[in-house]
């Protein structure tokens, strides 16, 4: 379970890092309400950076 939140917020920092916009709307018990915003143009790079990084953990 920790691994998974861990792999949770490295894909909010990629998110965060390629410029998309993350708001915490809510937040009941453990449970957390966020939205994500931006360009198309951050998406994409996050996108890629997603892909860069998925790409590093599969096997060749």
């Amino acid at each position: 379970m920790r691994n998974a939140i861990r792999e949770f917020d490295a894909i909010l920092a990629l998110a965060r890092e390629s410029g998309l916009l993350i708001t915490l709307d809510g937040q009941i018990g453990r449970e957390k309400y966020q939205s994500i915003a931006g360009s198309l143009h951050a998406f994409k790079r996050f996108a890629d950076a997603l892909c860069d990084t998925v790409g590093q953990r599969a096997p060749v």
